[in-house]
């Protein structure tokens, strides 16, 4: 038997890899076709993500594939239009999806006009352009005017984040008319708010501010209304009535916009614990907007891992022992924990904000309320950790940034286990854990958030993988999995991620900037006890723990503080944190950690192709779906371009 082949091609600063869904083939068909339906409506709402990111995306993805396929392969510069348009194609825009920062591309004028030469008067014209000349003046905005959509994301200390943002979440206004709207809204909302600007682009005219909601018959309503009818078809065949019930209010809430709609969809999603197959499918995750108001559109489709579950689900039903031992202050703790659910899964479609690259985990939902309220449900994806690790084996990456022979031994032994173990905490009790008090807002903390919640949730697993509970729990083996846990997280957060940014700037993405503040806050509260260490052997810097209990000590004393910050709603706080430890780099380090990773030829990000989901039809009956891993990162982009284009924003193929 042929060995799974789990990665594809390497590019830029990208791998792409493929995951594998055991077992699929056996399913029963009424499971197959669940899960097709459920497939297609994660796939249709792809142009939804890219207008998001920048109101011009579609418009250059059209322009790209023209381009493409037009332009003579012995061109010069064809090599630079293919490893441009694989860029922005992975990035689901012209932006990194990772720094957020614009894609750069090293074009001419003489290319650029051999470039424009590819279209048609007929081509220009569907694009919504008048003249070669005009669009020969936006292609050059977009590609080469370094001045033009700097950043995706602005999350630069004292500029207007709305007005230097390039995303597609407001327009023509400023960051405090935005901040003033929903600031009028959440007073006069009633004691449970609802997530106000969640599913809309806040826009001002002449006549006022107001909200252009992604509804049927709103904005994305040629997308949304294919989502809306694969989602239909999915309701007719779902494992069970609490399935078909959760659909049906996700349709309603497509239909009008209401968010009251999409709370009511999420507490009831939240009940659904009995059917094998899962998804999510919306206007969800916030990060992309620094204000933290508007959510991009993403999807998964999932199955869960029965044998894994098991063991995770221990940690589910633990979670009010957690909550009682967080070293956070009492009164920050939930007297009650409720509704904490934990599953590994296996994915099997990944759509909008989750394609090409996937999060190895999700804590859903995301409204505080309702989290306090009714609780949580996690997951932790199983075949992409998995895909990752046996893509990782051979890239020497380890051997390069780990101290000693001890510690590539320890991570050898333990890696997999340490991260699977520290995903489950972060995303069951870690997010789950921890309440507000009184009078304060799930949007307290603005920009900085996003940053002290994913800093929350990863200290408390980290502080808990170190917990003989662990073993008397039967998750660890031996105490040495955390050991080799901490070694990876000092290391990465410290080391290893600046791989990921251009040298000498700061770091942008809220993840990165929650490891390196927790690494950085231990490395400078460590200096009397001397826990971790920097050292240097051979001309090369490395950081070495030498006190895992006084490391574990000090996470636990970030915890309290970070709980207190996000409980309190202590935004200066928030933001002297996160600004001093969280956004500037060492550049030193930096740049030897560039230098040092470069030598190992091995791509700093990975993201995933899909499998291809063939429905096998005899007179209009679904009969079977058959799996496929054979496409090319080339061939899958070209092939979604052309079917689930729904020509938004000008866009064609």
């Amino acid at each position: 038997m042929t060995p799974f082949a789990y990665q594809v091609e390497q590019f830029a600063d990208l791998r792409i890899l493929r995951y594998e869904i055991p077992n699929f083939e056996t399913l029963p068909l009424n499971k197959k076709a669940y899960i097709y339906y459920l497939s297609q409506a994660a796939l249709c709402g792809r142009d939804i993500i890219w207008d998001q990111h920048n109101e011009h995306n579609l418009f250059l993805r059209g322009c790209l594939g023209i381009i493409y396929k037009e332009l003579d392969r012995i061109n010069s510069s064809f090599q630079k239009l293919e490893l441009y348009y694989k860029r922005v194609l992975f990035s689901n825009g012209l932006h990194h999806h990772y720094s957020t920062e614009k894609i750069p591309i090293d074009l001419t004028a003489k290319e650029l006009d051999e470039w424009v030469s590819c279209f048609s008067s007929q081509e220009i014209n569907k694009l919504g352009l008048k003249s070669s000349d005009e669009l020969k003046t936006k292609l050059s905005s977009l590609l080469m005017d370094v001045e033009y959509a700097t950043k995706r994301v602005c999350q630069d200390e004292g500029k207007d984040l709305v007005q230097h943002s390039a995303n597609n979440f407001y327009k023509d206004l400023a960051q405090h008319e935005a901040e003033a709207f929903y600031s009028k809204l959440k007073d006069e909302d009633e004691p449970h708010g609802i997530s106000h600007g969640l599913n809309s682009r806040l826009i001002k005219t002449d006549a006022g501010i107001r909200e252009e909601v992604w509804k049927l018959n709103g904005k994305y309503s040629k997308a949304i209304e294919k989502i809306i009818y694969w989602l239909n078809k999915a309701a007719e065949v779902a494992e069970n009535k609490q399935q078909k019930k959760c659909i049906n209010l996700l349709c309603e809430y497509y239909i009008t916009g209401d968010l009251k709609l999409f709370d009511e969809y999420s507490i009831e999603w939240l009940q659904e614990q009995t059917g094998s197959i899962d998804f999510i499918n919306g206007f969800i995750e916030v990060y992309g907007d620094p204000l933290g108001f508007k959510a991009t559109w993403e999807s998964l489709v999932n199955i869960t891992d029965e044998e894994e579950t098991a063991k995770a689900s221990i940690i589910s039903e633990q979670a009010q022992w957690f909550e009682d031992h967080s070293p956070v202050m009492p009164h920050h703790r939930k007297d009650k924990v409720k509704g904490v659910t934990m599953k590994v899964i296996n994915a099997i479609m990944l759509g909008g904000d989750c394609y090409p690259a996937s999060p190895l985990g999700i804590n859903l939902p995301n409204a505080e309320w309702i989290r306090e309220v009714h609780g949580s449900k996690s997951v932790s994806l199983q075949n992409i950790s998995h895909a990752y690790e046996m893509a990782s084996l051979s890239s020497g990456v380890i051997e390069e940034f780990a101290y000693s022979i001890d510690e590539i031994k320890l991570h050898k032994l333990y890696g997999s286990i340490a991260d699977n173990l520290h995903t489950h905490l972060h995303e069951c009790v870690g997010h789950g854990s921890g309440k507000l008090e009184e009078g304060v807002g799930s949007d307290a903390l603005k920009a900085y958030g996003s940053v002290i919640e994913e800093a929350r949730a990863d200290l408390f697993g980290l502080y808990f993988m170190a917990d003989e509970k662990m073993i008397e729990l039967g998750l660890v083996p031996h105490m040495d999995v955390a050991k080799a846990q901490y070694n990876s997280y000092i290391r990465n957060g410290l080391m290893v991620q600046l791989a990921r940014i251009a040298e000498g700037a700061n770091i942008e993405q809220t993840h990165m900037r929650n490891r390196q503040l927790i690494a950085s806050w231990v490395l400078e509260n460590t200096r009397e006890s001397n826990a971790v260490v920097k050292v240097e052997k051979e001309g090369k810097t490395y950081f070495v723990i030498n006190d895992y209990k006084q490391l574990r000590l000090l996470f636990g004393q970030l915890l309290k503080e970070v709980q207190r910050i996000k409980s309190q709603g202590d935004y200066l706080a928030a933001k002297k944190l996160v600004e001093t430890y969280g956004v500037h780099v060492n550049k030193e380090i930096h740049s030897e950690v560039i230098r040092r990773y470069s030598k190992l030829n091995v791509a700093p990000y990975s993201g995933f192709l899909n499998p291809e989901l063939t429905a096998i039809y005899t007179n209009q009956e679904l009969i079977d779906v058959k799996v496929s891993y054979d496409e090319s990162f080339m061939e899958q982009m070209q092939r979604y371009n052309v079917e689930y284009n729904f020509e938004m924003g000008n866009s064609r193929p």
